[in-house]
Protein backbone atom coordinates (compact mmCIF):
# COMPACT_ATOMS: atom_id res chain seq x y z
CA UNK A 1 0.00 0.00 0.00
CA UNK A 2 0.87 3.68 -0.60
CA UNK A 3 2.08 5.62 2.59
CA UNK A 4 -0.52 8.03 3.68
CA UNK A 5 2.88 10.26 3.12
CA UNK A 6 2.76 9.80 -0.33
CA UNK A 7 -1.21 10.80 -1.12
CA UNK A 8 -0.38 14.16 0.69
CA UNK A 9 2.03 15.15 -2.16
CA UNK A 10 -0.26 13.74 -4.90
CA UNK A 11 -0.52 15.30 -7.88
CA UNK A 12 -4.40 14.95 -7.83
CA UNK A 13 -5.53 17.88 -5.65
CA UNK A 14 -8.69 16.32 -4.33
CA UNK A 15 -7.28 13.03 -3.98
CA UNK A 16 -4.16 15.17 -1.19
CA UNK A 17 -7.19 17.10 0.49
CA UNK A 18 -8.74 14.08 1.41
CA UNK A 19 -5.21 12.30 2.65
CA UNK A 20 -4.89 15.48 4.75
CA UNK A 21 -8.30 15.40 6.24
CA UNK A 22 -7.11 11.27 7.39
CA UNK A 23 -3.73 13.01 8.72
CA UNK A 24 -5.36 16.61 10.53
CA UNK A 25 -8.79 15.40 11.69
CA UNK A 26 -7.89 11.77 12.73
CA UNK A 27 -4.63 12.14 13.47
CA UNK A 28 -3.30 8.94 11.40
CA UNK A 29 0.29 8.79 11.25
CA UNK A 30 1.40 9.82 7.33
CA UNK A 31 3.83 6.06 7.50
CA UNK A 32 0.30 4.58 7.39
CA UNK A 33 -0.14 2.15 4.96
CA UNK A 34 -3.11 4.18 2.77
CA UNK A 35 -5.73 3.20 -0.19
CA UNK A 36 -6.63 5.28 -2.05
CA UNK A 37 -10.29 5.02 -4.94
CA UNK A 38 -11.30 7.24 -7.05
CA UNK A 39 -15.35 6.95 -8.73
CA UNK A 40 -16.46 9.26 -11.39
CA UNK A 41 -19.54 10.25 -11.79
CA UNK A 42 -21.70 9.22 -15.41
CA UNK A 43 -23.30 10.78 -18.03
CA UNK A 44 -26.50 8.64 -19.30
CA UNK A 45 -26.41 9.50 -22.86
CA UNK A 46 -29.94 7.69 -23.41
CA UNK A 47 -31.21 5.13 -21.62
CA UNK A 48 -33.63 6.88 -19.72
CA UNK A 49 -35.27 4.38 -16.93
CA UNK A 50 -34.42 1.45 -18.86
CA UNK A 51 -31.85 -0.41 -17.11
CA UNK A 52 -34.49 -2.09 -14.67
CA UNK A 53 -36.56 -3.33 -17.54
CA UNK A 54 -33.87 -5.04 -19.20
CA UNK A 55 -32.90 -1.90 -21.80
CA UNK A 56 -30.08 -0.65 -22.90
CA UNK A 57 -27.91 2.36 -21.99
CA UNK A 58 -25.70 4.21 -23.65
CA UNK A 59 -23.35 5.58 -21.26
CA UNK A 60 -19.95 7.38 -20.78
CA UNK A 61 -18.15 8.60 -17.24
CA UNK A 62 -17.79 12.27 -16.71
CA UNK A 63 -13.93 13.71 -15.59
CA UNK A 64 -15.73 14.31 -12.38
CA UNK A 65 -16.03 11.75 -9.32
CA UNK A 66 -14.93 11.33 -5.59
CA UNK A 67 -11.48 10.69 -4.07
CA UNK A 68 -11.53 8.46 -1.05
CA UNK A 69 -8.31 7.68 0.67
CA UNK A 70 -8.75 5.36 3.82
CA UNK A 71 -6.57 3.65 6.20
CA UNK A 72 -7.36 -0.06 8.35
CA UNK A 73 -8.24 -0.02 11.50
CA UNK A 74 -8.01 -3.05 13.67
CA UNK A 75 -11.62 -3.25 15.10
CA UNK A 76 -14.71 -2.96 13.13
CA UNK A 77 -15.99 0.55 13.47
CA UNK A 78 -15.57 3.10 10.54
CA UNK A 79 -14.97 6.69 10.89
CA UNK A 80 -15.96 8.67 7.69
CA UNK A 81 -15.31 12.43 6.98
CA UNK A 82 -17.05 13.99 4.00
CA UNK A 83 -15.11 17.38 2.09
CA UNK A 84 -12.46 19.37 2.96
CA UNK A 85 -12.79 20.62 6.17
CA UNK A 86 -13.38 17.22 8.27
CA UNK A 87 -16.38 19.01 9.80
CA UNK A 88 -18.74 16.27 8.99
CA UNK A 89 -17.69 13.35 10.58
CA UNK A 90 -19.94 9.91 10.98
CA UNK A 91 -18.41 7.13 13.49
CA UNK A 92 -20.32 3.32 13.32
CA UNK A 93 -19.49 0.12 13.38
CA UNK A 94 -19.64 -2.01 10.46
CA UNK A 95 -23.33 -3.43 10.18
CA UNK A 96 -24.82 -0.63 12.08
CA UNK A 97 -26.51 2.66 10.87
CA UNK A 98 -26.05 5.62 12.89
CA UNK A 99 -29.17 8.03 12.99
CA UNK A 100 -29.09 10.09 10.49
CA UNK A 101 -31.99 12.71 8.92
CA UNK A 102 -33.18 11.56 5.52
CA UNK A 103 -31.22 11.77 2.79
CA UNK A 104 -27.81 12.15 4.34
CA UNK A 105 -24.73 10.60 2.68
CA UNK A 106 -24.08 8.44 6.00
CA UNK A 107 -27.20 6.05 4.82
CA UNK A 108 -24.98 5.14 1.50
CA UNK A 109 -22.49 4.21 2.87
CA UNK A 110 -23.97 2.60 5.96
CA UNK A 111 -25.65 0.35 3.42
CA UNK A 112 -22.59 -0.50 2.28
CA UNK A 113 -21.15 -1.52 5.15
CA UNK A 114 -23.99 -3.45 6.38
CA UNK A 115 -24.11 -5.56 3.01
CA UNK A 116 -20.38 -6.41 3.50
CA UNK A 117 -20.91 -7.64 6.69
CA UNK A 118 -23.96 -9.89 5.70
CA UNK A 119 -22.31 -11.56 2.01
CA UNK A 120 -18.60 -11.36 3.22
CA UNK A 121 -18.51 -11.07 7.04
CA UNK A 122 -18.48 -15.34 7.35
CA UNK A 123 -15.53 -15.29 5.22
CA UNK A 124 -13.20 -13.23 6.74
CA UNK A 125 -12.90 -11.10 10.05
CA UNK A 126 -13.48 -7.88 8.57
CA UNK A 127 -11.85 -4.91 9.37
CA UNK A 128 -13.19 -1.38 9.59
CA UNK A 129 -10.97 2.01 8.22
CA UNK A 130 -10.76 5.43 8.71
CA UNK A 131 -11.85 7.23 5.93
CA UNK A 132 -12.04 10.54 4.29
CA UNK A 133 -13.70 11.32 0.92
CA UNK A 134 -14.37 14.76 -1.54
CA UNK A 135 -16.18 15.26 -4.50
CA UNK A 136 -16.23 17.72 -7.10
CA UNK A 137 -19.62 16.86 -8.91
CA UNK A 138 -22.85 18.37 -8.30
CA UNK A 139 -24.98 16.93 -5.66
CA UNK A 140 -28.49 15.24 -6.52
CA UNK A 141 -27.90 16.33 -10.57
CA UNK A 142 -28.47 13.31 -12.14
CA UNK A 143 -24.55 12.19 -12.14
CA UNK A 144 -25.28 9.45 -9.55
CA UNK A 145 -23.37 11.05 -6.80
CA UNK A 146 -24.96 8.70 -3.74
CA UNK A 147 -24.26 5.66 -5.92
CA UNK A 148 -20.50 6.91 -6.74
CA UNK A 149 -20.17 7.39 -3.18
CA UNK A 150 -21.37 3.70 -2.48
CA UNK A 151 -19.11 1.78 -4.87
CA UNK A 152 -16.03 3.95 -3.53
CA UNK A 153 -17.15 2.90 0.18
CA UNK A 154 -17.15 -1.05 -1.34
CA UNK A 155 -13.93 -0.42 -3.25
CA UNK A 156 -12.00 0.81 -0.25
CA UNK A 157 -13.75 -2.28 2.13
CA UNK A 158 -12.63 -4.73 -0.74
CA UNK A 159 -9.53 -3.75 -0.78
CA UNK A 160 -8.72 -3.13 3.53
CA UNK A 161 -10.16 -6.62 3.43
CA UNK A 162 -9.19 -8.45 0.62
CA UNK A 163 -12.69 -9.32 -0.29
CA UNK A 164 -11.65 -10.54 -3.48
CA UNK A 165 -10.04 -13.85 -1.90
CA UNK A 166 -12.92 -14.92 0.04
CA UNK A 167 -15.16 -18.06 -1.38
CA UNK A 168 -18.10 -15.73 -1.28
CA UNK A 169 -16.66 -13.21 -4.04
CA UNK A 170 -15.27 -15.60 -5.82
CA UNK A 171 -18.12 -17.85 -6.53
CA UNK A 172 -20.41 -14.63 -7.63
CA UNK A 173 -18.54 -11.88 -8.85
CA UNK A 174 -15.87 -12.45 -11.77
CA UNK A 175 -15.55 -9.27 -13.68
CA UNK A 176 -16.53 -5.54 -13.31
CA UNK A 177 -19.69 -6.13 -14.79
CA UNK A 178 -20.77 -8.75 -12.26
CA UNK A 179 -19.62 -6.18 -9.54
CA UNK A 180 -21.25 -3.46 -11.13
CA UNK A 181 -24.53 -6.20 -10.88
CA UNK A 182 -24.36 -6.76 -7.19
CA UNK A 183 -23.69 -3.31 -6.15
CA UNK A 184 -26.69 -2.32 -7.92
CA UNK A 185 -28.34 -4.92 -5.59
CA UNK A 186 -26.25 -3.54 -2.43
CA UNK A 187 -28.23 -0.11 -3.69
CA UNK A 188 -31.76 -1.46 -4.42
CA UNK A 189 -31.67 -4.48 -1.91
CA UNK A 190 -32.15 -7.50 -4.39
CA UNK A 191 -29.87 -10.90 -3.49
CA UNK A 192 -26.99 -11.27 -5.82
CA UNK A 193 -26.84 -15.27 -6.64
CA UNK A 194 -26.11 -16.42 -3.34
CA UNK A 195 -25.08 -13.08 -1.91
CA UNK A 196 -28.44 -12.07 0.37
CA UNK A 197 -30.38 -8.79 -0.17
CA UNK A 198 -31.05 -6.59 2.78
CA UNK A 199 -32.82 -2.87 3.24
CA UNK A 200 -31.09 -1.05 0.78
CA UNK A 201 -31.46 2.35 0.38
CA UNK A 202 -34.77 2.54 -0.72
CA UNK A 203 -34.75 3.02 -4.24
CA UNK A 204 -36.06 0.54 -6.95
CA UNK A 205 -33.40 1.21 -9.17
CA UNK A 206 -30.98 -1.40 -11.76
CA UNK A 207 -27.62 -1.21 -11.99
CA UNK A 208 -26.60 0.82 -14.83
CA UNK A 209 -25.05 3.89 -12.67
CA UNK A 210 -22.72 1.32 -11.17
CA UNK A 211 -21.99 -0.69 -14.78
CA UNK A 212 -20.66 3.29 -16.40
CA UNK A 213 -18.42 3.90 -12.97
CA UNK A 214 -16.84 0.61 -13.42
CA UNK A 215 -17.41 -0.38 -16.91
CA UNK A 216 -16.76 2.70 -19.19
CA UNK A 217 -13.94 3.40 -20.83
CA UNK A 218 -12.11 6.85 -21.51
CA UNK A 219 -12.93 8.38 -24.74
CA UNK A 220 -15.83 5.97 -25.38
CA UNK A 221 -19.72 5.95 -25.41
CA UNK A 222 -20.17 2.25 -23.84
CA UNK A 223 -23.64 0.50 -25.02
CA UNK A 224 -24.70 -1.86 -22.61
CA UNK A 225 -28.30 -3.93 -21.96
CA UNK A 226 -29.33 -5.21 -18.44
CA UNK A 227 -30.81 -7.85 -16.23
CA UNK A 228 -28.51 -9.18 -16.84
CA UNK A 229 -25.86 -6.37 -18.12
CA UNK A 230 -23.97 -7.36 -21.07
CA UNK A 231 -21.64 -5.22 -22.74
CA UNK A 232 -22.95 -4.63 -26.48
CA UNK A 233 -20.41 -2.13 -27.70
CA UNK A 234 -18.29 0.45 -27.40
CA UNK A 235 -18.24 3.53 -29.72
CA UNK A 236 -15.62 6.81 -30.33
CA UNK A 237 -16.50 9.78 -28.56
CA UNK A 238 -15.92 12.45 -31.75
CA UNK A 239 -13.23 14.27 -31.27
CA UNK A 240 -14.32 17.63 -32.81
CA UNK A 241 -17.03 18.00 -30.37
CA UNK A 242 -17.48 18.09 -26.85
CA UNK A 243 -20.16 17.29 -24.05
CA UNK A 244 -21.49 20.31 -21.94
CA UNK A 245 -23.22 19.57 -18.66
CA UNK A 246 -25.40 21.93 -17.45
CA UNK A 247 -27.29 21.43 -14.07
CA UNK A 248 -30.12 22.74 -12.99
CA UNK A 249 -29.65 23.47 -9.19
CA UNK A 250 -32.89 21.39 -8.64
CA UNK A 251 -31.62 18.47 -6.43
CA UNK A 252 -32.62 15.62 -8.26
CA UNK A 253 -32.72 13.76 -4.51
CA UNK A 254 -34.63 10.64 -3.80
CA UNK A 255 -35.95 10.86 -0.23
CA UNK A 256 -39.58 11.16 0.93
CA UNK A 257 -41.92 12.46 -2.51
CA UNK A 258 -39.22 12.50 -4.28
CA UNK A 259 -38.23 8.36 -4.35
CA UNK A 260 -42.11 8.14 -4.40
CA UNK A 261 -42.00 9.59 -7.85
CA UNK A 262 -38.97 8.01 -8.86
CA UNK A 263 -39.99 4.24 -7.47
CA UNK A 264 -43.57 5.27 -9.43
CA UNK A 265 -41.72 4.97 -13.34
CA UNK A 266 -40.18 1.42 -11.90
CA UNK A 267 -43.20 -0.22 -10.17
CA UNK A 268 -45.38 1.48 -13.79
CA UNK A 269 -42.87 -0.74 -15.57
CA UNK A 270 -43.60 -3.87 -13.20
CA UNK A 271 -47.31 -3.07 -14.06
CA UNK A 272 -47.39 -3.05 -17.42
CA UNK A 273 -45.58 -6.16 -17.44
CA UNK A 274 -47.87 -7.83 -15.28
CA UNK A 275 -50.97 -6.18 -17.75
CA UNK A 276 -49.34 -7.88 -20.51
CA UNK A 277 -48.81 -11.16 -19.35
CA UNK A 278 -52.41 -11.18 -17.58
CA UNK A 279 -53.77 -10.44 -21.32
CA UNK A 280 -51.46 -12.73 -23.27
CA UNK A 281 -50.71 -15.62 -20.95
CA UNK A 282 -46.92 -14.89 -21.49
CA UNK A 283 -44.71 -14.74 -18.41
CA UNK A 284 -42.07 -12.10 -19.50
CA UNK A 285 -40.05 -11.18 -16.57
CA UNK A 286 -39.37 -7.30 -17.94
CA UNK A 287 -40.26 -4.86 -21.06
CA UNK A 288 -37.26 -6.09 -22.95
CA UNK A 289 -38.82 -9.66 -22.85
CA UNK A 290 -41.86 -8.13 -24.18
CA UNK A 291 -40.06 -6.30 -27.24
CA UNK A 292 -38.85 -9.40 -27.91
CA UNK A 293 -41.90 -10.99 -28.63
CA UNK A 294 -43.59 -8.71 -30.12
CA UNK A 295 -40.15 -7.89 -32.46
CA UNK A 296 -39.61 -4.26 -33.80
CA UNK A 297 -43.05 -3.84 -35.45
CA UNK A 298 -45.06 -5.22 -32.72
CA UNK A 299 -45.75 -1.71 -30.32
CA UNK A 300 -49.00 -1.90 -31.35
CA UNK A 301 -49.92 -5.18 -30.68
CA UNK A 302 -48.00 -4.96 -26.97
CA UNK A 303 -50.03 -1.34 -26.38
CA UNK A 304 -52.89 -3.06 -27.22
CA UNK A 305 -52.58 -6.35 -24.62
CA UNK A 306 -51.27 -3.98 -22.10
CA UNK A 307 -54.71 -1.66 -22.11
CA UNK A 308 -56.22 -4.92 -22.25
CA UNK A 309 -54.59 -5.82 -19.05
CA UNK A 310 -54.34 -3.01 -17.30
CA UNK A 311 -55.90 -3.56 -13.63
CA UNK A 312 -59.23 -1.01 -13.25
CA UNK A 313 -57.39 0.62 -10.19
CA UNK A 314 -54.21 1.01 -12.39
CA UNK A 315 -56.16 3.10 -14.87
CA UNK A 316 -54.46 6.34 -14.61
CA UNK A 317 -50.93 5.05 -14.53
CA UNK A 318 -50.91 5.30 -18.10
CA UNK A 319 -49.39 1.64 -18.43
CA UNK A 320 -49.12 1.80 -22.29
CA UNK A 321 -47.56 5.25 -22.22
CA UNK A 322 -44.80 3.71 -20.10
CA UNK A 323 -44.09 0.63 -22.16
CA UNK A 324 -44.09 2.93 -25.24
CA UNK A 325 -41.38 5.40 -23.77
CA UNK A 326 -39.38 2.21 -22.99
CA UNK A 327 -39.78 0.87 -26.79
CA UNK A 328 -38.97 3.62 -28.66
CA UNK A 329 -35.53 4.45 -26.31
CA UNK A 330 -34.38 0.98 -26.43
CA UNK A 331 -35.41 -0.58 -30.13
CA UNK A 332 -35.37 2.50 -31.96
CA UNK A 333 -33.02 5.72 -30.62
CA UNK A 334 -30.91 4.01 -28.97
CA UNK A 335 -29.34 1.78 -31.70
CA UNK A 336 -30.12 4.43 -34.16
CA UNK A 337 -28.09 6.84 -32.47
CA UNK A 338 -25.16 4.71 -32.07
CA UNK A 339 -25.25 4.12 -35.75
CA UNK A 340 -25.09 7.05 -36.02
CA UNK A 341 -22.28 8.31 -33.92
CA UNK A 342 -20.16 4.92 -35.30
CA UNK A 343 -19.97 6.52 -38.76
CA UNK A 344 -19.52 10.08 -37.85
CA UNK A 345 -22.48 11.30 -39.30
CA UNK A 346 -23.57 13.72 -36.38
CA UNK A 347 -26.05 15.90 -38.24
CA UNK A 348 -28.63 12.95 -37.26
CA UNK A 349 -28.74 12.50 -33.99
CA UNK A 350 -30.15 15.83 -32.50
CA UNK A 351 -33.58 15.10 -33.77
CA UNK A 352 -33.46 11.12 -32.44
CA UNK A 353 -32.45 12.89 -28.95
CA UNK A 354 -34.89 15.58 -29.24
CA UNK A 355 -37.67 13.00 -28.92
CA UNK A 356 -36.15 11.08 -26.16
CA UNK A 357 -36.46 13.68 -23.72
CA UNK A 358 -40.06 14.41 -25.12
CA UNK A 359 -40.90 10.92 -25.05
CA UNK A 360 -39.44 10.70 -21.68
CA UNK A 361 -41.39 13.95 -20.25
CA UNK A 362 -44.18 12.61 -21.70
CA UNK A 363 -44.14 8.96 -20.93
CA UNK A 364 -42.31 8.50 -17.34
CA UNK A 365 -43.61 11.89 -16.45
CA UNK A 366 -40.56 13.30 -14.78
CA UNK A 367 -39.36 16.07 -15.74
CA UNK A 368 -39.26 19.96 -14.35
CA UNK A 369 -39.89 23.30 -15.83
CA UNK A 370 -35.84 23.88 -15.69
CA UNK A 371 -34.87 20.69 -17.25
CA UNK A 372 -36.93 21.36 -20.15
CA UNK A 373 -36.30 24.85 -20.47
CA UNK A 374 -32.32 23.23 -20.75
CA UNK A 375 -32.95 21.03 -23.46
CA UNK A 376 -34.72 23.29 -25.30
CA UNK A 377 -32.42 26.59 -25.01
CA UNK A 378 -29.47 24.26 -25.22
CA UNK A 379 -30.58 23.31 -28.76
CA UNK A 380 -31.32 27.19 -29.64
CA UNK A 381 -27.72 28.26 -28.78
CA UNK A 382 -26.40 25.32 -31.34
CA UNK A 383 -26.16 22.60 -29.52
CA UNK A 384 -25.88 19.15 -31.62
CA UNK A 385 -28.04 17.50 -29.26
CA UNK A 386 -29.25 17.94 -25.78
CA UNK A 387 -31.23 15.54 -23.18
CA UNK A 388 -32.10 15.63 -19.62
CA UNK A 389 -30.85 12.76 -17.91
CA UNK A 390 -30.81 10.63 -14.71
CA UNK A 391 -33.64 10.03 -12.28
CA UNK A 392 -35.67 13.09 -13.35
CA UNK A 393 -37.34 15.51 -11.17
CA UNK A 394 -34.52 17.55 -11.28
CA UNK A 395 -31.13 17.84 -12.08
CA UNK A 396 -29.08 18.07 -15.49
CA UNK A 397 -29.06 18.18 -19.11
CA UNK A 398 -26.39 17.40 -21.41
CA UNK A 399 -25.31 19.36 -24.35
CA UNK A 400 -22.79 18.63 -27.15
CA UNK A 401 -21.55 20.92 -29.04
CA UNK A 402 -18.74 21.77 -31.33
CA UNK A 403 -15.46 21.57 -29.43
CA UNK A 404 -14.66 24.95 -30.61
CA UNK A 405 -17.14 26.74 -29.21
CA UNK A 406 -18.08 25.41 -26.09
CA UNK A 407 -17.12 27.91 -24.16
CA UNK A 408 -18.94 30.07 -25.84
CA UNK A 409 -21.93 27.76 -25.77
CA UNK A 410 -21.43 27.88 -21.77
CA UNK A 411 -21.32 31.31 -21.44
CA UNK A 412 -25.01 31.47 -23.62
CA UNK A 413 -26.31 28.83 -22.41
CA UNK A 414 -25.87 29.58 -18.56
CA UNK A 415 -26.71 33.40 -19.00
CA UNK A 416 -30.22 32.26 -20.88
CA UNK A 417 -30.86 29.97 -18.05
CA UNK A 418 -30.33 31.96 -15.46
CA UNK A 419 -32.04 34.87 -17.15
CA UNK A 420 -35.54 32.62 -16.98
CA UNK A 421 -34.47 31.06 -13.52
CA UNK A 422 -33.11 33.91 -11.26
CA UNK A 423 -33.39 31.89 -7.93
CA UNK A 424 -31.52 29.40 -9.87
CA UNK A 425 -28.38 31.09 -9.90
CA UNK A 426 -26.08 30.33 -6.90
CA UNK A 427 -26.97 26.57 -7.56
CA UNK A 428 -26.58 25.75 -11.12
CA UNK A 429 -23.95 24.26 -12.79
CA UNK A 430 -22.21 24.39 -16.10
CA UNK A 431 -18.95 22.66 -17.40
CA UNK A 432 -17.67 20.62 -19.78
CA UNK A 433 -16.20 17.03 -20.08
CA UNK A 434 -15.40 14.20 -22.33
CA UNK A 435 -15.51 10.58 -21.67
CA UNK A 436 -12.96 10.02 -18.51
CA UNK A 437 -11.41 6.79 -17.00
CA UNK A 438 -13.75 4.41 -14.88
CA UNK A 439 -12.81 3.87 -11.06
CA UNK A 440 -9.56 2.76 -9.82
CA UNK A 441 -7.69 1.71 -6.52
CA UNK A 442 -4.53 1.65 -5.38
CA UNK A 443 -2.94 0.18 -2.87
CA UNK A 444 0.17 -0.99 -4.31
Amino acid sequence: MPALAELLSDADELTARAAAVLRDVFGLDPRAGAVAVYVPGRVEFLGKHTDYAGGRSLLMTVERGFRLVAVGRDDDMLRVSAGADGKDVQRFALGQTPPHRPGHWVNYAATVARRVVLNFGGSVRLRGADVAFISDLPIAAGMSSSSALMVALFLCLWAVNGLEDTTAYRRQIDSPLRLAEYLGCVENGQSFGTLEGEAGVGTFGGSEDHTAMLCCKPGMLSQFSFAPAVHERDIPFPQEVQLVVGASGVEAVKTGQAMEKYNRASLRARKATEAYNRATGAECRHFREIAERVGPDGLAEALDAIRAGTLPEDADEDLPGRFEQFFREDQQIIPAVADALARGDLAAIGELADASHLAAAKGLQNQIPETNFLQRCARQCGAIAASYFGAGFGGSVWAMVDRAQAGQFIRNWRERYIEEFRARAGRCEFFATRPGPPAAVRQD
